[in-house]
């Protein structure tokens, strides 16, 4: 029956807990990470027993990805989900409360607190804006419209994306190289087009709330070009949610925040296991098996990044 297992999902996230909040622990302190949400649908029977509606309300599920494979870092990837009833900013600002260094997001309002100073100092965290949206914005336009202005900000953007395929897996210090000798120039050249560009539109025109929102953002839209770490986009945080999209066309729904929040979890370790090459079936039957004799002192030796079967374990230390 669905209910028996929900039920044993809900008690196999339980039990896994103390090794998810670990996965969590060690992403969300790094100094570099992608974040984006995705609505989905929970079931809210107080709703559906006061007469109010049809019972289900609209929660949100973040995600918050670490990936280094890009300029060769050294830490392992990892994606961390977190459920949220609502889309009210508190809730990122409770995610990310420990986080320093770069956020690559979208323009989130929730965002913004994140990026203004601190009393007396700098601001925890530097935006670091996403190119694949502001593209999408053109092309949308482009594709509706067949506009030359907006076919030409996608030529633009274009050969920004040429550059990054061929630095793709080099260190941080080679892409910033190629970026300030290669991309610079073409950044620069594209606000300053941008700006000439405003002027001969409609300003209501969706093309124009396009070029509005890159010009608005173009620090954050440029420092990309002074880190050879950060990425052109945040694609890793999208991609990192799409199991979700997928999801809701089979389940619909989640019955409860309870069963949003299990999905968060179990995410947060499949998708871990994941991104670090490993079947998440295999490993999660693994751990499941052993995690009850296994010393929460010792919990850094099962994490995906760390993990060998137990067999394998045995070997080796014989």
């Amino acid at each position: 029956p669905e209910s028996t297992l929900v039920g044993w999902c809900g008690r196999a996230m339980k039990t896994l807990s103390p090794l998810i909040e670990r996965i969590e622990a060690d992403i969300m302190v790094s100094d570099l990470l992608h974040a984006d949400d995705t609505p989905i649908r929970v079931l809210d029977r107080s709703r559906r027993d006061k007469g109010l509606g049809k019972g289900v309300k609209q929660g949100r599920i973040w995600a918050y990805v670490r990936d280094q494979r890009p300029w060769a870092g050294t830490s392992p990837p990892g994606a961390v989900y977190r459920f949220a009833p609502n889309w009210k900013e508190e809730h990122v600002l409770g995610h990310l409360a420990d986080a320093r260094g770069i956020l690559q997001a979208d323009g989130y309002k929730g965002y913004a607190k994140l990026y203004e100073p601190e009393p007396g100092g700098p601001s925890r965290l530097r935006e670091a804006a996403c190119w694949a949206h502001l593209r999408r914005d053109f092309h949308d336009f482009w594709a509706s419209t067949k506009s030359e202005i907006a076919r030409e900000a996608l030529d633009r953007i274009g050969k920004l994306y040429d550059i990054e395929r061929d630095i793709n897996g080099q260190p941080a210090d080679v892409r910033h190289a190629a970026r300030q000798k290669l991309s610079q120039p073409k950044v620069e050249a594209f606000f300053a087009w941008s700006e000439q560009q405003i002027l001969r539109i409609p300003g209501k025109s969706d093309l124009a709330k396009a070029f509005r929102y890159g010009l608005s953002r173009q620090e954050a839209f440029s420092l990309f070009l002074t880190d050879g770490r950060v990425a052109i986009d945040n694609n890793p945080a999208e991609r990192a949610l799409r199991p979700i999209g997928i999801g809701r066309k089979n389940w619909l729904f989640a019955g409860a925040d309870t069963g949003a929040e299990t999905l968060a979890r179990a995410m947060t370790i499949i998708e871990t296991a994941k991104l670090n090459g490993l079947d998440p079936q295999a490993y999660l039957a693994d751990i499941l098996d052993r995690i009850h004799d296994h010393k929460i002192n010792r919990l850094d030796a099962i994490l995906p990044w760390n993990w060998a079967p137990l067999n394998a374990a045995h070997s080796e230390a014989a």
